[in-house]
């Protein structure tokens, strides 16, 4: 049986914090092996120090910011869609302002398998328990309204559920079939945390067949590389390279 839940008990993150402390104080005596803990980036965030003054939001995405995948002008200012320095494509670089006092902002942590790793090794040794963590962040999605989490760091779980070589139900072999479970996970435990609830912290219960002895490749496999990636650029700014590029080669009098 599957169950997911969020306490309560956290509190507010500093920075400093022990946050594997935190967590093994508030949810410890509740765990057993084989759990899975769904963790909000933003309090890792908060306990790495990854708060940081920023008067001006928009310098402090540009600066996270690797490569602009698409921008759009609109009544309350700019948005942009930018791959940032996890290579995460998302809304703002995964720059927040919510939550956190005025004139400051919140980046994602440096790195978020590094920082399920640590949380993981650091529960074993507290409770003596195997258990899964991910770390969470919110993103919006192409084609789809509304946002979701995804898992953007993890260890000791398999991210991907690989189908390819079963059959369905009909017997049909699977070709293509890869379940991103870490990403399900993420959208399953943001059910019970909500947003302003104040419980970053979810437990899943009931799947411990997708935890791994080791900490595993982490959420970084979960990002496509830029050689599958058939949607780079937004409408606009692909249309722009396409235009400029044909001016470049009837320049050079290629085609002519």
């Amino acid at each position: 049986m599957l169950s997911i839940w969020a306490p309560d008990g956290i509190g507010e993150i500093e920075s400093g914090d022990d946050l594997t402390r935190i967590v093994a104080e508030v949810v410890g005596r509740d765990l057993e092996d084989g759990d899975i803990l769904l963790i909000t980036s933003k309090i890792v965030s908060k306990a790495e120090g990854r708060r940081i003054l920023a008067a001006d939001r928009e310098q402090a995405i540009t600066d996270e910011t690797v490569r602009v995948v698409a921008s759009r002008e609109h009544p309350n200012g700019v948005t942009r869609i930018v791959e940032n320095r996890l290579g995460l494509v998302m809304a703002a670089a995964g720059v927040d302002s919510s939550n956190t006092p005025d004139g400051t902002v919140l980046l994602l942590p440096v790195d978020p398998d590094a920082s399920a790793r640590e949380i993981r090794a650091g529960l074993h040794a507290r409770l003596g328990i195997a258990v899964g963590v991910v770390i969470t962040d919110t993103v919006g999605r192409p084609w789809r309204e509304g946002q979701t989490d995804i898992a953007i760091g993890a260890a000791g779980i398999r991210v991907v559920d690989d189908l390819r070589g079963q059959t369905d139900a009909s017997g049909r072999p699977l070709t293509v079939t890869i379940t991103a479970v870490a990403d399900e996970l993420a959208g399953a435990a943001d059910l019970v945390k909500g947003k302003s609830s104040g419980r970053p912290v979810a437990v899943v219960r009931g799947l411990a067949h997708l935890l791994t002895g080791e900490d595993g490749p982490g959420a970084r496999v979960l990002v496509r590389g830029a050689e599958k990636d058939m949607f780079r650029l937004g409408s606009d700014e692909a249309y722009a390279q396409g235009f400029a590029a044909g001016r470049r080669a009837g320049k050079d009098g290629i085609g002519s």
